[in-house]
C-alpha cells in the first residue's frame, strides 16, 4: 500500500493531491501561476483536514520535476523537499512532459497505438519545453528546448501522426499545416500524476534530497531594464 502527496506547480495551473495506491482520495487546484507560492501550503493543510490524513502518515512526496516554470519549480521543490527532511520520506520526482503525457493518454485511452505523444510547455514567445513518447511512455524523442517554426517537427511527422497537447501547443497548431498533426487539450490530472508516482513509488525510484534540484532544460534569464 502506498500513500503519496502529490504536489504540481511547474505549469500556468498547480495542483495538489493525497492518493492510496495510486487512487486519489482528494485534490485542490490553483489556476493561478502567480498564487502557486500561496496556495501551496494552505492546500497541503486543507488536504490533511478533507481527508483525515496526517501528513506523518504519508509514504512518500512526489513533486513535478520539470521542465516549466521557473518560480513554480522553485515553489514545488521547496515545499517537497522540506515535507521530506521534516517527516523523513522519500522523494520523487516524475518529469513534468511524462505527466502531462500520461494525462494525454488517460484522456485518449482510445488512440490507436502507433500515433506518437508530443507534449509542449509554452516558455514564451515561440519557444517550448518538448519530447515525443510512444503510447507506453517510451521516450522516442528526448526532452529538450525548441523554438518553433514551419519546418519543426517535419521528419517526425512525414513517418507519424502525433498528438500534440499542452500550453505551447496553441502557437504550433498556428503555424503546422501538416496532415498527421493532432491537437488536443490536456492539462496534468491529478488522477494520472497519482497513477505515476506510485508506479515509481513501487519501483523505489527515489531522488536523493541532498542532490535534488528542478530540470530546467535552459538557464534561467532576466530581463534588465535599461
Amino acid at each position: 500500500m502506498s500513500l503519496i502527496l502529490n504536489i504540481d506547480t511547474a505549469a500556468e495551473k498547480a495542483h495538489v493531491s493525497l492518493a492510496k495506491d495510486g487512487l486519489v482520495l482528494s485534490s485542490l487546484f490553483s489556476e493561478s501561476q502567480k498564487e502557486h507560492a500561496s496556495f501551496l501550503q494552505s492546500a497541503i493543510q486543507q488536504l490533511t483536514k478533507i481527508t483525515g490524513v496526517q501528513l506523518s502518515a504519508v509514504d512518500a512526496v512526489a513533486v513535478t520535476a520539470g521542465p516549466g516554470s521557473y518560480t513554480g519549480l522553485r515553489v514545488g521543490f521547496a515545499s517537497a523537499k522540506g515535507l521530506c527532511y521534516a517527516l523523513k520520506k522519500p522523494l520523487i520526482t516524475p518529469g513534468t512532459l511524462e505527466v502531462l503525457t500520461a494525462s494525454a493518454i488517460q484522456v485518449s485511452s482510445d488512440m490507436d497505438e502507433s500515433v506518437l505523444l508530443c507534449p509542449m510547455i509554452d516558455a514564451r514567445r515561440m519557444e517550448i519545453f518538448t519530447a515525443i513518447y510512444k503510447k507506453s511512455l517510451e521516450t522516442y524523442l528526448a526532452p529538450s528546448s525548441m523554438i518553433l517554426d514551419k519546418l519543426s517537427f517535419e521528419k517526425e511527422l512525414t513517418k507519424n501522426k502525433i498528438l500534440f497537447f499542452g500550453t505551447g501547443s496553441d502557437k504550433w497548431k498556428a503555424v503546422c499545416t501538416h496532415t498527421n498533426a493532432l491537437f488536443a487539450v490536456v492539462d496534468i490530472l491529478p488522477d494520472a500524476m497519482s497513477k505515476y508516482s506510485n508506479m515509481l513509488y513501487l519501483q523505489k525510484h527515489y531522488t536523493e534530497l541532498a542532490y535534488s534540484e528542478p530540470f530546467y532544460l535552459k538557464e534561467f534569464q532576466t530581463v534588465i531594464k535599461k
